[in-house]
């Protein structure tokens, strides 16, 4: 081993991994599958995320045209725990019988919206003239639903609603039965849910960081381990995705919450995506200068981070100042920050792929550091493995498509599917709490330290304090090892 490493060994904090035997190593995989499984299974027992009642178009009125309207239609009574309301549409045709053939038409959408006040009155919200296109996909098994108008923060009691089509025409062959109009919205039950496991989870976080501070607060910070420092930092970010100012979504009527809480939640996953680079990197590399370690790292992760708060505001601000706006409107610039972000994570993956093959063959064959790379890389790729399988099995193909990004809120079913993410990625962390935090040994030398002013400054190195032995790390052979200090 490199003496630049060895004189690491000697200086760094020493972590309950290192004291970990390999029963309770797997130990350790099985209690954060286990907390996972058990948040996964209440969420199966709750609420549906989204509630919607359908109206069609006959029940409006028997007169109407079914191909151009008008349709007046109302909302129902909606509070601000439904949090947000959509208006889907999808028409019900007849005559489409040839197998493969798709009937597509373009056509422009005229909306009115008026918002019921508490005195019954109306006001005007939004009146948008044509100029809002949408595209209509039909097949032998039926029409696509397309979406009319997106509320993204409900200020009214309820809504009065007036569509009317422009450009639509169909073949003599096909004639239109029906409409349906289908209003989703969240359901109050699910949010009840939300806002009290969001506070649960920030309890929790705002204890595991308070007692992980304790741990190496005994310690000087150049002892740290590059994990301790990481920890330090993703452990305040856990606490901003847990999002303390939610219940304002609640309180407030102002879009500032619910945009708040999307950076947040985009800031702590750029986070984590730049913890797996500076870890995997750092951990092989006792010299980490801010221009050549952290530098092009910040680059690849600041700039997934910028496009997702650009993707994720654009469409806010474009719904607050008009409900009937949809990305496909602007698609081409959609499509380009999307094309972006997927290159930009190309290079990402592809840069973290090097990082994980350099630190395995570097240091397979080291003690303790072989331990941290195992470690390191079998937790995130259990959280990789469990966020990509539940996104694939809910929304398969249009993960990739262009409608994912503008309805992916109305796709869910169950409060399991929110649960998920909450639970994986706070478990996560707060497993790595556990294990990066300082073992016993390490705490009482530090106290040892503390009281006896004597205390010699030269502290054994990881390897001795496990191993109980002394001199040159370089030409302890592993096999020495007994069974029960043998390490994953």
């Amino acid at each position: 081993m490199a003496p630049s490493r060895l004189k690491q060994l000697d200086s760094s904090v020493q972590m309950r991994l290192y004291t970990l035997t390999k029963r309770q190593f797997v130990l350790v995989f099985v209690g954060f599958f286990a907390c996972f499984v058990v948040t996964f299974i209440i969420g199966l027992a709750g609420p549906p995320i989204i509630s919607q009642h359908t109206v069609t178009a006959r029940q409006l009125s028997s007169k109407v045209n079914l191909v151009t309207g008008p349709f007046e239609m109302e909302s129902g009574m909606v509070t601000i725990f439904n949090q947000q309301l959509w208006l889907l549409c999808k028409p019900q045709i007849s005559g489409l019988r040839r197998k493969g053939f798709t009937l597509q038409r373009q056509f422009r959408v005229s909306v009115k919206i008026m918002g019921r006040n508490k005195d019954s009155s109306y006001k005007l919200i939004s009146s948008t003239a044509h100029n809002r296109t949408r595209k209509l996909k039909c097949t032998v098994k039926g029409c696509e639903h397309f979406v009319l108008l997106h509320i993204s923060n409900i200020e009214h009691p309820s809504y009065q609603i007036t569509i009317q089509f422009h450009d639509l025409s169909f073949p003599s062959v096909i004639k239109v039965r029906n409409i349906l109009f289908m209003f989703k919205y969240y359901n109050a039950e699910f949010t009840q849910i939300e806002i009290w496991f969001r506070f649960a989870f920030l309890v929790l976080t705002f204890t595991v960081t308070c007692l992980f501070a304790h741990t190496l607060k005994k310690f000087p910070l150049r002892e740290w381990t590059i994990e301790q420092k990481w920890m330090s930092v993703l452990l305040p970010l856990l606490l901003l995705y847990d999002d303390p100012i939610f219940p304002l979504n609640f309180l407030l009527h102002s879009w500032i919450p619910l945009a708040v809480d999307a950076v947040f939640q985009v800031t702590f996953l750029a986070g984590m995506l730049l913890f797996w680079l500076c870890a995997f990197h750092g951990i092989r590399q006792n010299e980490r200068g801010f221009t050549a370690f952290y530098l092009p790292k910040i680059m690849i992760v600041g700039v997934m981070w910028i496009t997702g708060c650009v993707l994720l505001g654009w469409q806010q601000h474009n719904e607050l100042n008009d409900p009937s706006y949809q990305y496909k409107v602007d698609i081409g610039h959609f499509v380009g920050l999307k094309i972006f972000f997927f290159v930009v994570g190309g290079f990402y993956l592809l840069y973290l792929l090097i990082l994980i093959v350099k630190a395995y063959f570097e240091l397979r064959n080291m003690p303790y550091f072989d331990v941290r790379v195992k470690f390191l890389t079998g937790l995130m790729l259990s959280v990789v493995a469990i966020s990509l399988t539940a996104t694939g099995l809910r929304f398969g193909t249009a993960i990739v498509q262009d409608n994912f990004v503008a309805e992916i809120t109305t796709q869910y079913q169950n409060s399991a599917e929110f649960l998920c993410f909450y639970g994986l990625f706070n478990f996560y962390l707060y497993t790595m709490a556990f294990v990066y935090s300082p073992s016993k040994s390490a705490v009482k030398d530090a106290m040892n330290r503390g009281n006896n002013t004597s205390f010699t400054m030269l502290y054994d190195s990881d390897e001795d304090v496990i191993y109980g032995r002394k001199g040159s790390r370089r030409n302890v052979p592993r096999d020495d090892r007994s069974e029960e200090e043998d390490t994953f």
